[in-house]
C-alpha cells in the first residue's frame, strides 16, 4: 500500500458499514480519502477520529446524493478543484428494497437501479476520465458487489436486488474489457461479499426488523472490516498483477476462479 500514500480514493455509501469501515482502513494507509453519502454527519464523526488517532491519511466528507446526476457532476468538479482529481474510486454504495418480482412496486425497482447500477456507472466513468486526463496509468476501480451477483437465492425479496448486482458483474467485466482495449494499466476488481452484519438487512426489512436480526444470528456473519481488508489486499497487489474477482465468504477470501462450484 505504500505507493498510494498520499494519492486521492472516492468511497461512495461512506457514512456507515463497509463503505466506513474502507474509509478509515485507507486513511489509515495515508490516502486523502472523499467519503460521500447524502448524510455527511457520520463522516464528519470518523473523520474527527481518524485525527485524534493520528492516521497519517485524511478523510475528507462530502456531501452527495448519487442519485442526482449533477451531484454526482459537481462531486468531482470539486475533487478536481482540491485534489487535481480521483486515483481510486470505490463504488460501495448500494440498496436493496424488498419488492418481489410478481407484486414490487416500480418505484422501488427504479431506485436499487439507479444507485445500484447507473450512480455506479457514472461514477466510473467520470473516475475514468479523471484518471485519463492527468495520464494517471495506474488507477483502480472497485466494485463492491455482492454474492448475489452471482446467484440468485429462494428470497423473493432480494431477486430484483440479485438482478442489479448481477448488473454490476457484467459491468465490471466490461470495463475490464474497455480498460484494456484503451491500452491502459488501470485496474477494475470486483469484490462480492456474502451476508455481512451491517444496518443492511434491517434497511431491507425495515417493516419486520425481527427477520434481519435472525439473518444476522443465523451463522457467523462477515463484519465491514473483512471487506475492507479485502479492498487493501487488492490495492496492495503489484502493479503487475490483476485481482478482477473476489469473493468474500464468510471468513474465507477465495478469488473466483478457484469456486467454480461452491456456489451453484
Amino acid at each position: 500500500m505504500d505507493r498510494w500514500k498520499g494519492r486521492v480514493a472516492l468511497v461512495t455509501g461512506a457514512s456507515i458499514g463497509i463503505g466506513a469501515a474502507i474509509c478509515k482502513a485507507l486513511v489509515q494507509h495515508g490516502m486523502k480519502v472523499v467519503g460521500c453519502a447524502r448524510n455527511v454527519e457520520k463522516i464528519e464523526k470518523l473523520a474527527a477520529e481518524c485525527q485524534s488517532a493520528g492516521h497519517s491519511g485524511t478523510l475528507v466528507p462530502y456531501k452527495c446524493d448519487l442519485s442526482n446526476e449533477e451531484e454526482i457532476l459537481s462531486m468531482f468538479s470539486a475533487i478536481k478543484t482540491l485534489h487535481q482529481g480521483v486515483d481510486v474510486c470505490i463504488n460501495n454504495a448500494g440498496l436493496a428494497h424488498s419488492e418481489s418480482l410478481l407484486n414490487g412496486k416500480t418505484d422501488g425497482w427504479r431506485t436499487m437501479i439507479d444507485l445500484n447500477v447507473i450512480a455506479l456507472s457514472i461514477c466510473t466513468r467520470e473516475a475514468y476520465q479523471s484518471m485519463k486526463e492527468r495520464k494517471v496509468d495506474d488507477g483502480h476501480i472497485i466494485n463492491i458487489n455482492s454474492m448475489s451477483g452471482h446467484r440468485v437465492v429462494f428470497s423473493a425479496d432480494t431477486h430484483f436486488y440479485s438482478a442489479t448486482k448481477y448488473a454490476v458483474t457484467a459491468l465490471t467485466e466490461g470495463l475490464r474489457q474497455e480498460l484494456r482495449e484503451a491500452k491502459t494499466h488501470i485496474r477494475a476488481t470486483c469484490i462480492s461479499p456474502g451476508i455481512v452484519e451491517t444496518e443492511f438487512a434491517f434497511r431491507l426489512h425495515s417493516l419486520h426488523p425481527e427477520k434481519a436480526a435472525a439473518t444476522y444470528n443465523s451463522m457467523k456473519c462477515l463484519e465491514a472490516v473483512d471487506i475492507a481488508s479485502a479492498v487493501t489486499y487488492v490495492l496492495g497487489t503489484p502493479p503487475h498483477v490483476h485481482v478482477s474477482k473476489r469473493l468474500v465468504c464468510l471468513s474465507v477470501l477465495c478469488t473466483l476462479c478457484s469456486l467454480p462450484s461452491m456456489f451453484e
